[in-house]
């Protein structure tokens, strides 16, 4: 199948087809005119591409974990390198969560103390330019 018949069939378009075709994540072979041709895998291996990237895992995590999936959500059988592979990017996971949740901690003082102090305090600023009008 072309891959305009791939991405009807997968709900995914063609720019990211090419892109998982760009890192390895899917094969196609090409024709003499130089159109892809995607057998019929194609469509198992990128439902199995979306479930993966929707679980937070980039692209390198699941051309390493891919050659083991199993069925569309897919299943991964539990050998040591893929578990370890998997906890590594939880981990990556959890220390952005912690990260962001600083942030945001941070982000709700200022506003507190914003709201504390009134906009009296503050210049008025000109929206397009950020620039305190003269008063």
């Amino acid at each position: 199948m072309r891959i305009g018949e791939l991405g009807r069939r997968t709900g995914v378009n063609a720019h990211q087809l090419r892109y998982y075709e760009a890192q390895g994540l899917l094969e196609a072979d090409r024709r003499a005119n130089g159109y892809r041709e995607y057998d019929e895998n194609a469509v198992l291996r990128v439902k199995q591409i979306r479930h993966l990237l929707g679980a937070g895992l980039s692209s390198e995590d699941i051309a390493y974990l891919l050659p083991c999936a199993v069925g569309e959500a897919p299943e991964l059988p539990g050998c040591s390198e893929l578990l370890a592979a998997m906890r590594s990017r939880l981990q990556r996971l959890d220390d952005q969560m912690d990260r962001l949740a600083q942030s945001r901690d941070a982000l709700a003082v200022y506003i507190d103390e914003a709201e504390r102090m009134g906009s009296e305090s503050y210049p008025p600023f000109d929206d397009a330019g950020l620039e305190p009008v003269p008063t």
